[in-house]
């Protein structure tokens, strides 16, 4: 059996202040928060499944029955300047199982900050086309146990992660693709020693790094927002479930998910705005085969006014 990494890119919702536009943002779209403009709100997700890879052969287990994992996440952003925004998370969540004897856990999970910065924005007629950089770091809220997957709500890793993105923009119709690096610390386990392909004698396990990949396409008007996503999370390194044992930290946690994610921003109230999700694994390895589903509010506002733009023009 295996847990899935819970992944959290869930759209940022903002609305619009007064007459002026606004979108929505997270770290792995290519929406800018305006500057001075805070967007924050709540998420809250669902993941299930019943099958999983154990390396990379699929089966069930009757022992765990459906695995599932709630959460409610907090999230900001906010425009530093209209090309550089920082971005803020951090996520309770709670897992369980419809069988067997295992008890679920519950907590805060980690925090992260991200900083994304567009350095060259190009228009030729209808088109544009932008280049993003991101950096970020996330490291563990609370001390929670790491060494009981797949109920654990987290790998407890202080992660560094890097990621390129480019945006082509086509009148409201947009394709957006990135690649990212993760850089991950090693953990420390509650026991003196461990066996993953070899004993152990310590408690310190080598976290294998990992690689992110994202392609989104759809829609992005001035009240709606609306993308199917295509991800790949691949850990570069680890081992395989044995057979009919526990996950373990270092495993390799593999998967390719398909979805769509909507955003939409109240017409006669843009301060707020609505988010819905859903996607679902379509391979993996050492990981369950999970459905997940989102759904959020968030509200968005300046937190000084902006200097409108100053013109010379002459008759």
């Amino acid at each position: 059996m295996c847990s899935k990494k819970y992944k959290y890119a869930c759209l940022l919702a903002v609305g619009l202040i007064g007459m002026t536009r606004v979108n929505a943002q997270t770290d792995v779209d290519a929406i800018m928060m305006n500057k001075y403009q805070f967007c924050n709100g709540l998420m809250y997700s669902h993941s299930s499944w019943n099958n999983y890879w154990e390396g990379t052969l699929k089966r069930s287990n009757e022992n765990l029955g459906t695995v599932s994992t709630q959460a409610v996440m907090y999230m900001g952003a906010y425009g530093i300047t209209d090309q550089l925004n920082v971005i803020i998370g951090a996520p309770y969540i709670w897992t369980k199982a419809s069988a067997g004897t295992f008890h679920g856990l519950k907590g805060i999970q980690d925090a992260s900050a991200f900083i994304k910065w567009k350095p060259v924005s190009k228009a030729f007629g209808n088109n544009k086309i932008s280049l993003f950089i991101l950096g970020g770091v996330s490291t563990p809220l609370s001390n929670y146990v790491i060494d009981y997957l797949p109920f654990s709500i987290g790998l407890g890793s202080t992660n560094v992660t890097a990621r390129g993105m480019v945006d082509y923009w086509h009148k409201r119709w947009t394709v957006t693709g990135s690649a990212s690096y993760i850089r991950r610390s090693n953990v420390k386990l509650d026991r003196d020693a461990y066996y993953d392909t070899e004993l152990h004698a310590t408690n310190e396990v080598k976290m294998p790094d990992a690689a992110f990949y994202q392609l989104r396409a759809g829609y992005r008007g001035t009240y709606l927002i609306a993308e199917g996503v295509l991800s790949n999370m691949t850990t570069l390194g680890g081992f395989d479930i044995t057979r009919n044992n526990m996950p373990f930290p270092s495993n390799r946690m593999n998967a390719t998910t398909v979805g769509v994610n909507i955003k939409y921003t109240l017409k006669n109230w843009t301060n707020l705005s609505i988010l819905a999700g859903a996607n679902t694994t379509l391979s993996g390895r050492n990981m369950g085969q999970s459905k997940d589903y989102s759904a959020g509010v968030f509200y968005a506002f300046y937190f000084k006014n902006r200097k409108p733009v100053q013109t010379n023009n002459k008759d």
